[in-house]
């Protein structure tokens, strides 16, 4: 019988080119990137000149006057208003009979002004009646009709004030 001989620690035979082919591998992509690095900032660089050519010395905006100031903080309150409820309890009183042609409210005073046209004084009525009984609105009041004579068929146009309950003052 023959003797094996098994050595577990002795190491395999490594080529010794697989080291310094991945080192050169290694270096040809850093040389790439840095390559690349250095176009992308020259590229920067340029077109850092070009935006500071187009607007040379730009002056800062003037401040806002009051009237503008005024306007702004109006339009944020009426943005700010709880528009959706209003908007139910105006479908919630619709009638076939009745348009509506326009919403104004006014913050200050914590109204809505709402115009429209009706079919006849009597719908103009009983939208006026479906309105005051909304929780939203209070103080429901019929300010101005208008029989268009015009018209054949002789609408009403109408005004409605009201106090928005939801809105605070």
């Amino acid at each position: 019988m023959q003797r094996i001989e098994l050595d577990f620690i002795r190491r395999a035979q490594r080529s010794r080119w697989a080291g310094r082919v991945l080192l050169a591998v290694a270096i040809g992509l850093a040389g790439d990137m840095a390559f690349s690095y250095a176009g992308l900032l020259r590229s920067v660089k340029e077109n850092e000149s070009i935006v500071a050519r187009a607007q040379p010395g730009k002056p800062p905006a003037a401040p806002a006057s009051a009237e503008e100031v005024a306007l702004a903080r109006d339009t944020v309150e009426r943005l700010a208003l709880p528009w959706p409820k209003l908007f139910a309890a105006l479908e919630a009183a619709a009638s076939d009979q009745v348009a509506l042609l326009a919403i104004e409210p006014d913050t200050k005073s914590g109204t809505v002004k709402i115009s429209g046209d009706s079919k006849d004084y009597l719908a103009a009525l009983g939208y006026v009646l479906n309105l005051s009984q909304a929780d939203t609105l209070s103080h429901v009041q019929l300010v101005r009709h208008e029989v268009r004579q015009n018209d054949p068929q002789r609408p009403v146009s109408f005004s409605i004030s009201a106090a928005w309950n939801e809105v605070k003052r």
